[in-house]
């Protein structure tokens, strides 16, 4: 894997947070500077070329852009005076004027990234919103995957891609099993089969062909089926000659979607750098822990307090989870609780609840005093407790099944099988 798809699954759930949080940021207009800077480049010379754009920004009429265009770069200058120089990969800088709840609240915000890999260009900007393209292309996952799974009657072409299945389509041949009545009429009827089955590769390999050549980044195809078809359709089906040096064989005892999941699995070793094979293993075995009687801490309360105690080994997390910890505290006495509810039941229950009179003095009117992600509070409580974490996507068929049967968390204890 390159770059980011090096880092974690919460470092790269982390860095996803970031981009989402800085994608969220908004200035009233032209006043939010974003500054790219490449490995190599003398940071006294980014901070000479600021200051003549601050120059410059003195000549904007209008007194508030003016203000907050001078501030953001004068604040960016201030941020790389902290650094001897860009890095290795490089130093990505935003800065701006932000409002903080409507128009005259503006505040000047400040971050700095280090990019996963090397930046190999210089950027000054600015706009309405910080420019994140290039951040965003480092999460974008650079080993994509083939498969083909093909019998006679069936094929289906997938390509993968992280967690995700970024295609499927399937395809039937429509030709009946063999001729059992003996004869002219008998011969003549393998000989259409088999007319019928060379046009049948050749589609299916024209289909293959069409969709594996949108994604240059392909790395590996995979030709799984029952039996000697495959190796058949490979001599006769005319597939691309770029994907020639790419392709691998399995074995497997289903076609069509069916195979690609068998595939998945008996190609585990070509697939080592799809994280989806990787995420399927994990949850494979927590189920097998499950089946087995060995020690597994699922429910939220349980897991997060075996968590506090320092139990749980691996801790697994699925990333769409989409429930959050509230903290409700009455205005009147010291009286405070807490609240689990999930994205729908804050809009649906919330209200009600906030409108409920205090247990403890009686008044009315709770507010909420701060609203945060399961995922994030398990995260951190996980880092102190010093466990490791992986985040399961729900986006293939083993993180769905993690969703829906332990509701997105679970734990494997130490010292257990």
């Amino acid at each position: 894997m390159n770059g980011i798809g090096k880092k974690t699954s919460v470092e790269r759930y982390k860095f996803r947070k970031l981009i989402e949080s800085l994608e969220g940021r908004q200035g009233r207009g032209t006043e939010l500077v974003t500054l790219y800077i490449p490995p190599g480049r003398r940071i006294d010379e980014v901070i000479g070329y600021l200051r003549q754009e601050l120059a410059t920004a003195s000549n904007i009429k209008s007194k508030g852009t003016r203000k907050a265009v001078m501030d953001a770069i004068e604040s960016a200058i201030q941020r790389l005076k902290l650094f001897k120089d860009p890095g290795p990969t490089g130093l990505i800088v935003f800065s701006g004027s932000i409002p903080q709840n409507g128009e005259g609240t503006e505040k000047i915000e400040v971050y700095h990234v280090i990019p996963p890999e090397p930046i190999n260009f210089f950027l000054y900007r600015c706009d309405s919103k910080f420019y994140l393209d290039p951040l965003k292309d480092f999460l974008r996952e650079k080993n994509i995957y083939g498969i083909i799974s093909i019998d006679n009657e069936e094929a289906a072409i997938a390509v993968l891609s992280g967690t995700k299945v970024l295609e499927l389509r399937t395809y039937t041949s429509g030709i009946p099993g063999k001729h059992r009545a003996g004869g002219q009429s008998a011969r003549r009827f393998e000989r259409l089969r088999e007319q019928a089955l060379q046009e049948y590769y050749v589609r299916v390999a024209e289909h293959a062909n069409s969709i594996f050549l949108s994604y240059p980044e392909i790395r590996t195809v995979i030709i799984a089926g029952p039996g000697p078809t495959k190796e058949v359709f490979l001599k006769e089906s005319m597939l691309h000659y770029r994907f020639r040096d790419k392709i691998h064989l399995v074995d497997t005892s289903y076609a069509s979607e069916e195979g690609v999941r068998e595939a998945l699995e008996k190609a585990s070793d070509i697939l080592s750098d799809l994280r989806l094979t990787f995420e399927r293993k994990i949850v494979e075995d927590l189920m097998r822990r499950v089946t087995s009687g060995s020690s597994v801490v699922y429910g939220l309360s349980s897991v997060r307090d075996a968590l506090s105690r320092g139990q749980i080994e691996l801790l697994l997390i699925s990333e769409d989870l989409d429930l959050y910890e509230l903290v409700l505290r009455c205005g009147n006495c010291e009286y405070k609780a807490k609240e689990i509810m999930s994205e729908e039941e804050l809009v649906s229950e919330l209200p009600a609840k906030l409108s409920q009179k205090c247990p403890s003095c009686g008044a009315t009117g709770l507010r909420l005093e701060s609203q945060e992600l399961i995922v994030d509070i398990l995260l951190r409580e996980a880092e102190e407790a010093g466990t490791r974490v992986e985040l399961i996507s729900s986006k293939h068929e083993s993180g769905e099944i993690f969703l829906k049967t332990f509701n997105g968390v679970a734990g494997i204890a130490k010292g257990r099988g």
